[in-house]
């Protein structure tokens, strides 16, 4: 890839980059600090060298509200494996620098989803006081700062509203979609302890309702830290009697709510540290339940402040979308867009076509989608052209229209195809910049993507963000370019997890991010660079976390569940990679017991149990049959040793394998060798 030149897809309007806050950062900086950047390349290697300067500098820009100032920004001798401290000594609240930022009048959000196809809005001053109302009934259920309130809920305003009011108390909000099943809620939020459950009655996905009734009734056994349960009538014509829970563990939002909507309640936020828990995140659950990851309310807040001021340039006059659901961390970073004052489309169901007309809808100047719903839409198309005879022009001419809004097209979850930048600059819209963006769970945003500086390439990211200490390296810890490496950072960055939940010793956190080079963070994704354009590509997962078509678990979920079935003696779950390295899926290897016979019906009962007990997204692609299974001479189970023979790789430390001949089993399975 390296050595071969390619032209950009989309270039910046040179008359335009002066009026972009990157470059009026990278002027300042020359200005305040004697300095001569030119390039983009310049900004970010100060930003990373100078981390005090540069996030004092993101501080100013987006005008954080705070009611205490910072004594320092960091202690820059302190390595970024001892979890450093940032922003000492203020005080500040996430909801406020969020709800405050937009005036009276402005529209802060649009809704719109399945069962529900009338758009609805709220401007920046019902939200807050929709915010004010919630908050005070949940002060007056007993919420304060060190509780936990969580949510199973879509993506509607009434998330929204719960979530800002939870941390305007102080406390810590921690959610999942409604999509999951009981098995994998209960995992994440009874290592939480939460006070109070807020979900819905049910939901509209895909042209069918889904009751929550039997999810309810089952959760407030298996969580006894739940205190209160507040149902949401999201979906009209369920009757109060088809919640089946005692009446004394649950109530209506409207009951809940109704004592404080006459007292006009003033919003009060409440002041805390900057390193104070705000969202409680998990983990894939690769190696057993999945971890409790810590995000701070400043950390949070500076990341998405980045991202949103600088590098999507986002103003008030904007309109963000991105589809995603409440469980996924693409949903923290859409609603903290509201910093800028802007306009945030909120979008609960299926991720149909449809999803292009709410550009047109609501002048969306900012859409943000997944790369495998971006591949779907390539791959419509292609098959209207080639099979249905559809006119070329004319199915380029249904997809551009009505986009004159559209500034910029963000993907993730999993790394966007070439023929997906063909696709967008083909058919959807020849000016735009199209954005592959990467991070993850764990930094609660992203490390790399969007720029308007840069010009565009088929199949590369463009650029790390500022702020981001990233490298490429080698399993020496040596840095790489041409080649592929593994994603790491070098230097601290605010939105680190401040801590993983009721790991007290540190052990899990150090495991998770620092066990594999010194000093470093090891982020578990292979990446190249490309040594002429700069750009990156990203080949992959490093580890054994499974992300089918972008949505991150761990084999631990689907062990959990496959150990239940009395025909399965073990089994190893494992991803794999396409051969382009773009995408991958989850493929199940059962051992069964002596004399039982691998059958449909089997492999059908498992799909089924997986998709109620954890979601539709952790069914794996292939089933197999298979006669034994790699484990390490202390009885650890090899699954990055079956991905590798799958992919045609070469496995390491083989000497480790208590059986090592089984490997052979996993060689040359036709099945596994027509995945492009």
């Amino acid at each position: 890839m390296g050595s071969i030149a390619q032209a950009p897809l989309w270039t910046p309007n040179p008359e335009t980059l002066s009026s972009l806050r990157l470059d009026a950062l990278r002027r300042k900086v020359n200005e305040k600090f004697g300095t001569k950047l030119v390039t983009y390349a310049d900004l970010h290697k100060w930003s990373v060298a100078e981390p005090s300067a540069f996030w004092n500098e993101v501080w100013d820009l987006a005008e954080i509200i705070h009611s205490e100032p910072f004594t320092s920004v960091i202690d820059e001798s302190i390595r970024i494996d001892s979890i450093p401290k940032w922003f000492v000594g203020t005080k500040l609240n996430y909801a406020e620098n969020l709800l405050e930022k937009g005036q009276h009048d402005d529209i802060a959000i649009f809704y719109k989803g399945e069962g529900h196809p009338e758009p609805t809005k709220l401007t920046y001053g019902e939200l807050r006081t929709e915010v004010a109302v919630w908050a005070a009934a949940l002060r007056n259920a007993g919420v304060g700062k060190d509780d936990v309130v969580c949510g199973i809920l879509p993506n509607a305003p009434e998330t929204l509203i719960a979530l800002l009011a939870t941390s305007a108390l102080g406390a810590t909000w921690t959610s999942t979609s409604p999509d999951y099943g009981v098995t994998g809620i209960v995992e994440r939020f009874k290592q939480t302890e939460p006070k109070i459950l807020i979900s819905v009655n049910a939901v509209f996905y895909n042209g069918k309702v889904h009751s929550m009734s039997k999810k309810l009734h089952q959760l407030v056994s298996d969580l006894p830290s739940l205190e209160k349960i507040v149902v949401i009538p999201f979906i009209q014509g369920q009757e109060a009697g088809a919640i089946d829970i005692p009446k004394s563990k649950w109530t209506w939002a409207s009951e809940f709510l109704n004592n404080f909507r006459s007292l006009k309640t003033r919003l009060v936020y409440e002041q805390v540290p900057f390193n104070h828990p705000l969202f409680i995140m998990y983990s894939s659950g690769t190696t057993g339940k999945p971890k409790c990851m810590v995000h701070s309310v400043g950390g949070t807040l500076m990341k998405h402040a980045e991202e949103h001021l600088l590098q999507s340039n986002l103003k008030k006059t904007d309109v963000i979308f991105y589809y995603t659901t409440v469980g996924w961390m693409m949903y923290q970073w859409l609603i903290s867009s509201l910093i800028t004052g802007c306009t945030v489309i909120l979008y609960d169901g299926a991720p149909s076509k449809a999803l292009w007309s709410l550009i047109d809808e609501f002048k969306i100047t900012i859409f943000g989608t997944s790369a495998k719903w971006l591949a779907v839409q390539e791959e419509v198309a292609r098959k209207c052209i080639k099979l249905d005879g559809e006119d070329v022009e004319a199915l380029k001419k249904e997809l551009n229209k009505n986009k004159t809004s559209l500034k910029m097209i963000l993907s993730t979850g999993s790394p966007l195809k070439p023929q997906s930048f063909d696709f967008i600059y083909e058919y959807v819209k020849h000016d735009v910049l199209v954005g592959s963006i990467s991070g993850g769970t764990d930094c609660i945003g992203c490390f790399m993507g969007q720029n308007p500086m840069l010009p565009v390439y088929r199949g590369e990211i463009q650029s790390y963000h500022l702020g981001c200490d990233l490298d490429c390296v080698d399993d020496e810890g040596e840095s790489v370019i041409g080649e592929r490496g593994e994603l790491v950072v070098r230097t601290p960055f605010p939105s680190m997890p401040t801590k993983f939940h009721n790991d007290t010793d540190g052990l899990l956190y150090k495991k998770a991010y620092f066990a594999k080079h010194t000093g470093i963070w090891a982020h578990g994704d292979f990446i190249m660079i490309n040594p002429q354009t700069k750009g990156i590509v990203m080949l992959g997962r490093s580890d054994a976390t499974l992300n089918p078509n972008g949505v991150r678990f761990g084999s631990a979920e689907i062990y959990q569940i496959v150990e239940h079935f009395i025909e399965v003696s073990d089994s190893v779950c494992v991803a794999q990679r396409n051969e382009a390295g773009t995408d991958e899926r989850v493929v199940l290897f059962l051992r069964l017991l002596p004399n039982i016979a691998f059958s449909d019906d089997l492999v059908n009962r498992i799909k089924l149990v997986i998709r109620e007990q954890l979601s539709p997204r952790h069914v794996p692609a292939v089933i197999l049959p298979i006669s034994d299974i790699p484990y390490t001479i202390s009885g650890k189970k090899v699954e990055i040793a079956v991905r590798n023979i799958i992919e045609g790789e070469e496995v390491k430390n083989v000497g480790a394998l208590a059986n090592p001949k089984c490997l052979d089993l996993y060689r040359n399975i036709p099945v596994l060798q027509t995945y492009s």
